[in-house]
């Protein structure tokens, strides 16, 4: 490697300002490998629970959350009662929470938070 290497080179130009969510969600669609034009819409509660079934071709990956134990004991009753695994209980609730209102989730979102 020569000095010449090391010269700087002249900026490319202005970067346009994106806001927090809008670069979240670019950055998770990059990691799914689309490009920004190719976001999907909304999903109905229904499309998404088909999306649900492992043999699907839907991408899953491991995430790992911390919960109260209070929690880990209210999913594993509810997985028990239900016959369904704890991650398509929690990809379910997230969802359904998805789908409403931001006036709904924030007020969902203030009563928990007490």
């Amino acid at each position: 490697m020569s000095l010449t290497d090391l010269k700087r080179k002249a900026p490319k130009g202005t970067r346009k300002k994106v806001s927090v969510d809008d670069f979240i969600e670019d950055a998770n669609n990059y990691a799914l490998g689309k490009t920004s034009d190719q976001v999907a819409p909304r999903q109905t509660t229904a499309q998404f629970l088909k999306g649900l079934d492992k043999k699907s071709t839907k991408i899953y990956r491991h995430a790992t959350f911390t919960l109260t134990e209070k929690s880990i004991a209210q999913l594993d009753e509810i997985a028990k009662s239900t016959n369904v695994a704890k991650s398509k209980i929690i990809r379910m609730l997230i969802d359904e929470f998805y789908q409403q209102h931001d006036t709904d989730q924030l007020t969902r979102l203030s009563k928990s938070s007490r």
